[in-house]
């Protein structure tokens, strides 16, 4: 059965409205206590609770917070920091679990509530479900109790810092070495900056004075143009782009090229192999991974092994596979290794270590041809599961006969929005332009709203 609330990355929606309404977000707190309150055999639960930049953010936690503590559950407030951040927190710490108020990469009108389990994890879909029928249930009896306003633990920033310094390769040195972060007014604002500047880098922040609504608004993963334009007047050695939430981070090399997270994977899988590293040969990607991504990694002898879109479920491959390297082309990449989650910040040392020790970004992804792509969002009225839609069908079909293996075709609704996706990868420009908007069209025909 689908679940109503959680969608691939949390609940997600506008505060004040359902799903994002006090009743429910009191709900989802008592929920979570009740559950693992049951789950630790009637022992005290421990929750830590994060939150993002968003004017909304502190409501949201607070509501969250007052469900928790009547459902029996301790609420420790990490105050504003990233949803990595607090998945390691709650991992050192030995937490029950973990919640972070953030709609990521969205815009501040939106936010969010994401669960991490005592492991750093998301949760399985089945606990979600499970979680998902206690809040309906209880949604309709919560009261109007007051808000539990909590003061933010200022050692977890700290702490969270000296986990990430310990992942600067052997041999790098970041002294000196001149940097732009682009902090999409998020999360790591004031975290990434330090995080570098204690590593003796020259950071330039750009985009670090959230003000509430200012949140991934034209900056960040999603909006790099300013980051380029800053790497190229500051002179750096490289760039890095978080969103809201800092799970993810593109980077952008000195002469001013984007690097996204398949570039990403194909830098560290090169290193990780050469270093011995590199688990099974292997690094699992997704299904919008570039197949100029799988072709490079063919030439190294890696493969490349694509799972659904969504971080947990290239996780949950990386786990079914053995492999500790995976990542998605928005620029989440998991090192499993040092990490059970992705990680802008770590992202961005990692590669920063790798330019100090190889050389420029461009030289380390100079191998990777990237294969013209184009992603079109249709907005929809519905899911219809989209094989059935006689016209999408035949749009498919047509699109697979015409590209066979010079070409790929994704097409698949967005887990958090009410969205189709539509990619279409070939070796030419022009085939990619003709099947993007044949495909587009047929599902704009079929349900677009």
């Amino acid at each position: 059965m689908p679940k109503e609330l959680f969608g691939t990355d949390g609940i997600r929606g506008v505060p004040g409205e359902y799903p994002l309404d006090d009743a429910t977000l009191e709900a989802v707190g008592g929920a979570l206590g009740a559950h693992l309150k049951a789950a630790g055999g009637g022992a005290r639960p421990r929750v830590l609770l994060g939150m993002d930049t968003r004017e909304s953010s502190g409501h949201l936690a607070a509501r969250l917070a007052r469900g928790a503590i009547d459902a029996g559950a301790e609420v420790v407030s990490a105050g504003i920091i990233s949803t990595p951040g607090v998945a390691c927190l709650v991992r050192e710490n030995k937490f029950s679990a973990g919640v972070v108020v953030s709609a990521s990469h969205n815009p501040y009108t939106d936010n969010g509530i994401k669960l991490i389990s005592a492991q750093g994890t998301k949760w399985p879909d089945v606990v979600e479900a499970a979680l998902e029928e206690d809040i309906l249930q209880k949604r309709e009896s919560t009261g109007a109790a007051a808000d539990v306003n909590l003061p933010a633990d200022t050692v977890l920033d700290a702490q969270y810092l000296d986990y990430l310094r310990r992942f600067v390769l052997p041999g790098a040195r970041l002294e000196g070495m001149p940097l732009v972060l682009d902090c999409a007014n998020g999360a790591v604002s004031e975290l990434g900056p330090a995080l570098f500047r204690s590593l003796g880098a020259h950071v330039t922040p750009i985009h670090n004075r959230p003000n509430g609504k200012n949140i991934n608004d034209n900056c960040g993963s999603l909006y790099p143009e300013s980051l380029q334009k800053k790497v190229l007047e500051a002179n750096a050695a490289m760039g890095a782009a978080f969103d809201g939430d800092a799970d993810r981070a593109i980077l952008v090399s000195s002469s001013g090229r984007i690097v996204d997270g398949d570039a990403v994977l194909f830098i560290a899988a090169r290193h990780m192999k050469a270093a011995g590293t590199l688990r099974g040969g292997v690094v699992i990607g997704t299904t919008m991974s570039n197949l100029g991504l799988e072709r490079a990694l063919e030439k190294e002898g890696i493969r490349l092994v694509r799972a659904n879109v969504g971080d947990r479920y290239v996780f949950e491959e990386m786990q079914r596979r053995g492999a500790n390297l995976g990542g998605e082309q928005s620029g989440h990449v998991i090192f499993l290794d040092d990490s059970i989650t992705g990680d802008g910040l770590l992202t961005a040392l990692i590669v920063a270590s790798l330019v100090s020790l190889h050389g420029p970004l461009d030289r380390l992804a100079a191998d990777l041809k990237v294969y013209p792509q184009r992603i079109v969002n249709v907005r929809v009225r519905a899911k219809p599961p989209l094989e059935t839609l006689d016209e999408v069908a035949r749009a498919l079909a047509a699109a697979g006969s015409t590209l066979g293996a010079r070409g790929r075709v994704v097409l698949r609704y967005s887990g958090t929005e009410p969205l189709a996706r539509v990619m279409v990868e070939a070796e030419r420009e022009e085939d990619v332009e003709r099947w993007t908007g044949e495909l587009a069209a047929a599902v704009r025909g079929a349900i677009g709203a």
